[in-house]
């Protein structure tokens, strides 16, 4: 029975996302790279693909190394600190981040990290790190020698640097220091929030020109606590905040009259706030907005 390529790219649409968002950073992208992907399929000669999730694989690739060599350069201009565009992951959407190796692969802070890297070393640490591809495997998705792969991966490791630095609570303690941080900021209670700040804490804000925000990071403790001191305000009018698992941990969003305004992710590391990201450019939140439900 001859399934229809309809069919048959569904059953790969889910892992192909997943590849194309770890790879750009951006959700809407990725859409787009994997429905590229979707009418070189139909279009194809099935007859002469042995193996259509390798093949499939191949193409979201090379696609995004496309994507991501326009995209760079677009980057040098942004204006203010460039963070990816928040996923909601408690549905599925990037697969299984059952282990802390999963949830570090799809996180805010390894996305940023990835940046470091070319677009082939990029597209060499996603494959191996992300999918577990052979340095063969590798090798045939990106037309490259395995020797040259292995090379290529072992930079990519040195830039990014090793998983377990970045290793953070396990998600329950993770979720109790957010709804924590959640309830000092609902109560304007700085004091309480100055408890869950490490001394040497980083603030960064992403509004791309499109809105007011920090346009370079915001170093220690101190500065945070005067910047958190001026958003709270908001607070009071009208501004609710909830918690949803974002990007494999749980994180903020911000609303205002169904709108929703920012996405806040954190990093901790011995039970504080070492490292906080805030997407407020309304851009970058369209596809996190279509997945959750407004309160």
């Amino acid at each position: 029975m001859t399934i229809a390529p309809a069919d048959e790219f569904e059953s790969h649409r889910a892992r192909l996302f997943g590849l194309a968002y770890r790879m750009l950073g951006s959700a809407e992208e990725a859409e787009d790279t994997v429905q590229d992907a979707y009418l070189r399929f139909s279009g194809a000669d099935r007859t002469a693909i042995e193996m259509p999730g390798a093949w499939l694989a191949k193409v979201v690739t090379n696609l995004c190394l496309t994507r991501l060599t326009s995209a760079r350069a677009r980057r040098e201009r942004y204006v203010g600190p460039w963070l990816p565009e928040p996923v909601l992951t408690s549905d599925g959407m990037l697969g299984p981040l059952e282990s802390a190796e999963q949830r570090d692969a799809v996180s805010f802070a390894l996305l940023v990290l990835l940046e470091r890297l070319t677009p082939t070393e990029r597209a060499v640490y996603v494959l191996r790190e992300a999918f577990a591809y052979g340095h063969r495997e590798i090798a045939d998705a990106l037309d490259l020698t395995e020797a040259n792969c292995r090379q290529l991966y072992r930079r990519a490791v040195r830039r990014v640097g090793e998983p377990e630095t970045r290793f953070e609570p396990e998600p329950e303690r993770r979720a109790e220091l957010v709804t924590s941080f959640l309830t000092a900021a609902r109560d304007g209670d700085l004091a309480g929030l100055e408890k869950l700040l490490a001394a040497d804490v980083t603030w960064y804000s992403d509004g791309g020109g499109k809105v007011t925000a920090a346009r370079r990071p915001i170093d220690g403790r101190d500065k945070v606590l005067r910047f958190l001191a001026g958003a709270l305000d908001g607070l009071a009018r009208g501004i609710d905040l909830t918690t949803a698992e974002i990007n494999g941990a749980t994180a903020v969003a911000a609303w205002a009259d169904g709108t929703l305004l920012t996405v806040l992710s954190f990093e901790l590391r011995d039970g504080l706030v070492t490292g906080a990201r805030a997407v407020v450019n309304p851009d970058k939140l369209v596809f996190v907005r279509r997945q959750l439900t407004p309160p």
